[in-house]
């Protein structure tokens, strides 16, 4: 097999496995797909570039995420992906997107800390929500009397905002650089993962 033959067959194989995954793959992951070494960083990259440029134009996109690599629908189609599914997004009450927002903006942060922005006590259910939805988990506790737990974000949140780490979150607007629940956080993602049925290139 050529090199040229070689490369096009990671490719595909690539495509393959990040469209049967359904969640951003880790890139030691795909190149562990390979046997009987694991690809090299250096190509993995390189198929990945090529892979990427393969659905430029197209309705679908390769994009990197907190935790990997995802196929992806581009968000100008997503709202006609979604007309396949029946069921609605979540809505979430502005007390969990406050809670949520704080802990984004603050973490680590405690249940306390968040009550003290916010002056209003945070339930367990809008904690529990949060880290039912996978956006939120205990990432320690405090060392002082209680040993309250400490809250941050996961890789799960940074993915569903289609961001690779904390640092591309949006800037807080002026009015909330004091008061970070009173930022908007949008985690309705315009984009979902989605399997093509065929090449669209073809």
């Amino acid at each position: 097999m050529s090199a040229d033959d070689a490369r096009a067959e990671q490719v595909r194989i690539l495509e393959a496995a990040l469209a049967a995954a359904g969640e951003p793959v880790a890139a030691p992951r795909l190149a562990g797909l390979f046997r009987p070494e694991p690809l090299s960083a250096a190509d993995l990259e390189a198929a990945l570039d090529e892979l990427a440029q393969r659905y430029q134009g197209s309705a679908l996109e390769l994009v990197q995420v907190a935790g990997g690599w995802r196929l992806q629908v581009r968000a100008a189609y997503a709202a006609h992906v979604q007309r396949l599914q029946p069921e609605r997004p979540a809505r979430y009450s502005r007390a969990v997107m406050e809670t949520l927002a704080l802990i984004a903006y603050r973490q680590p942060i405690t249940r306390a800390e968040i009550e003290a922005v916010r002056g209003v006590a945070v339930s367990t259910n809008i904690l529990r929500t949060l880290v039912e939805r996978g956006w939120i988990c205990e990432v320690g506790r405090l060392e002082r009397p209680g040993r309250p737990a400490l809250y941050g974000t996961t890789p799960a949140f940074l993915a569903d905002l289609n961001l690779r780490e904390l640092a591309e979150l949006p800037p807080l607007p002026a009015a909330a650089e004091v008061d970070p629940a009173a930022a908007t956080l949008s985690t309705e993602t315009p984009h979902e993962t989605h399997t093509p049925a065929a090449d669209p290139h073809r």
